[in-house]
């Protein structure tokens, strides 16, 4: 087997086979193609045109002083106010229906109630008290100016499409091998090669080559529908970009790989893959910044593999960094893909 050329040997014929198992299988094409393209649309045109939140706040209805608080409160267009008896208002505040509540004290005061533990109440905190001020004859001692401007790369759709991007890489890499080794594992069509002369670093290594067609095929739909629909920014090399995206994929194939080295049922293995994924899911900037989490656990959260690949990938996308810049980034994705192959080939059982 060994004088054979490539294109003849097992190797090539094993992953034509990844190819067709995969494109045999409707829903695992929609998941890796289509998924994606549908969630970044809704999302970004979600936030595409957003307008300003408008916070609301409740005023502690009590004779005159309520009604003057929250005629001061509705001249700002950004507030929402509304009278409320006592305990309507310490209902709303508990069940967040409102971010801020305002309470007439006597003498002209008031008092603020919010969860300091919720931006928008801090923020209605801070609305609301410059409301109340003007409407107290507050004067500003130094003229200001405002522009509002919304430049590529630094709205929301552009923060998201590399998360997703990520994402896909992912799930398609776990989900799409290790799903792929179990089902043939059960069917115990695993138990049938042990007898030819395949070598098991063959067998596990078609799954990561069959990953590198279709990974062109993911990275080009999700990246040119970001791009020509919500105009997302490309501002790095693109041969970095690729390589980010070579490498993050071959990475969580080989994690992939590793979870369904000696498992034997589908259900055993989808729960690995969920608590594998899972505290990507929250904890690696996905849909918001991994920098939300209290910096005890920030260099756990620096050492997984899709924190790595999405902090390279809005990098290059965003910030136009290079090969150099994203050493960091490719050294934690490559020690996953390392570790995770060979893991996986001491691991592995046909049976």
């Amino acid at each position: 087997m060994s004088e054979r050329s490539f294109l003849d040997g097992s190797l090539a014929q094993l992953t034509m086979v990844r190819y067709r198992e995969f494109f045999r299988e409707p829903e695992a094409v929609f998941w890796v193609f289509i998924f994606p393209v549908l969630l970044a649309a809704g999302l970004g045109l979600a936030f595409r045109h957003r307008p300003p939140d408008v916070l609301k706040v409740g005023v502690v209805a009590r004779g005159a002083a309520g009604d003057s608080v929250r005629t001061a409160i509705a001249r700002d267009r950004a507030l929402a106010p509304e009278l409320l008896s006592d305990s309507a208002a310490a209902l709303a505040l508990r069940t967040g229906r409102v971010a801020l509540l305002v309470v007439p004290l006597s003498g002209g005061a008031v008092e603020y109630r919010f969860d300091q533990t919720r931006p928008e109440g801090r923020t209605a905190r801070l609305v609301v008290d410059d409301a109340v001020q003007r409407a107290a004859g507050r004067r500003d001692p130094v003229t200001v100016g405002e522009r509002q401007v919304q430049e590529p790369g630094a709205r929301y759709i552009d923060f998201l499409i590399p998360g997703l991007l990520g994402l896909n890489l992912m799930s398609s890499g776990i989900w799409g091998i290790g799903f792929g080794i179990v089902e043939a594992r059960r069917k115990k069509l695993l138990k049938r090669l042990v007898a030819t002369p395949m070598r098991r670093w063959e067998y596990l290594l078609s799954f990561l080559l069959s990953r590198l067609t279709l990974l062109v095929i993911e990275v080009i739909v999700l990246l040119g529908f970001g791009r020509f629909v919500f105009g997302v920014p490309l501002r790095g090399p693109l041969w970095v970009l690729a390589g980010v995206c070579l490498l993050s994929a071959l990475a969580f194939s080989a994690i992939g790989l590793l979870i369904s080295s000696r498992v034997k049922t589908m259900e055993a293995a989808s729960g690995l893959m969920n608590l594998v994924m899972l505290p990507m899911w929250i904890l690696s900037g996905v849909f918001f910044s991994a920098q939300n989490f209290p910096g005890a656990i920030q260099p756990v959260i620096r050492a997984l593999p899709l924190t790595a690949a999405i902090d390279a990938l809005r990098s290059n996308m965003l910030q136009g960094s290079g090969a150099q810049a994203l050493g960091g980034e490719m050294i934690v994705l490559s020690v996953w893909l390392v570790a995770g192959f060979f893991l996986a080939l001491r691991l592995f059982r046909w049976r």
